[in-house]
């Protein structure tokens, strides 16, 4: 079994953002990110927390905006609209989830695209689900999941990969990369009836359902590559705090049977945060090219 160090190779592209920024502030340009929040969800100020220390440490600039859950639809957008004209900010975030009496599509609908930092936008997904990956942003996440499979020079084309999950922010964009890459994929999911006949000949597995430790030893072939997206909170009586972070892959129980497998956490996390600055990064650059 080798552990994919998501940690490492996370520190690797900060370090080459670090070098990037130099050159925009030789500019006098500061890379800058708005990211708005709805509420006070706990887990979102623990993200959000995680994403200005790593914008902190490569010199760009990110700024909160927080709003009441009572704000409404209209108003948000509002917001949305004077950062799209703003041309000092460069990228918008709509941290997730919203309340439920605002739709997510509507409002991440409404940033400008070309401002998208998680290629969300209809645009933006809809042009990758055309196979282009050039014209906006790819979702964070999907994208630091192939920077692991590359980097381990894990084979994609040619394999089965089973993508356990179907939402747009990670599921049906990893699936449409692995396609670029000539993967045969098939998308499981809650309505999937027979979900181990199709694990069971997979070569690659990616899991982002959010389940702790769902995905057993008997769901997997000898030697397959797990990448597990999940992060859950359960109960631990060993731990300070009384709970611990896992994945949807009981970790313990497939370890012996994987070839290659990302830990949770320090697998998938802090490569989703280090293309969050890229991306923003690289909109900077299209923005500057285009005026």
């Amino acid at each position: 079994m080798t552990i994919i160090d998501g940690k490492k190779i996370a520190r690797h592209i900060t370090e080459k953002l670090k070098l990037a920024v130099c050159n925009f502030k030789e500019l006098n340009i500061i890379p800058t990110l708005v990211i708005i929040q709805v509420g006070d969800r706990s887990d979102s100020n623990l993200y959000i927390k995680l994403k200005k220390k790593h914008s902190e440490e490569i010199g760009t600039k990110t700024v909160v905006q927080k709003y009441k859950e009572t704000i409404s639809e209209t108003e948000l957008i509002n917001e949305i609209k004077k950062l799209n004209k703003d041309k000092t900010i460069n990228a918008i975030l709509i941290q997730l989830p919203l309340p439920k009496n605002l739709n997510e599509q509507i409002i991440i609908d409404n940033i400008d695209p070309f401002k998208d930092v998680d290629g969300l936008t209809s645009t933006a997904l809809g042009n990758l689900f055309q196979g282009n990956l050039n014209n906006y942003c790819i979702p964070c996440t999907p994208l630091g999941i192939i920077n692991l499979l590359e980097t381990y020079k894990i084979d994609i084309e040619g394999k089965n990969a089973v993508v356990i999950g179907r939402s747009n922010i990670v599921g049906k964009p990893i699936a449409t990369l692995l396609q670029t890459k000539n993967a045969t994929v098939t998308i499981c999911h809650s309505k999937t009836t027979n979900l181990k006949e199709h694990t069971l000949n997979a070569d690659i597995i990616i899991t982002a359902i959010g389940k702790a430790k769902f995905l057993k030893k008997e769901f997997i072939k000898q030697g397959c590559t797990i990448i597990d997206v999940g992060i859950n909170t359960i109960k631990d009586k060993k731990s300070k705090s009384g709970h611990k972070v896992v994945g949807d892959v009981d970790f313990e129980d497939v370890k012996d049977k994987v070839g290659f497998i990302t830990p949770v956490p320090g697998g998938v996390g802090p490569m989703t945060i280090a293309n969050l600055s890229k991306n923003t990064l690289n909109l900077t650059l299209k923005q500057i090219c285009k005026n």
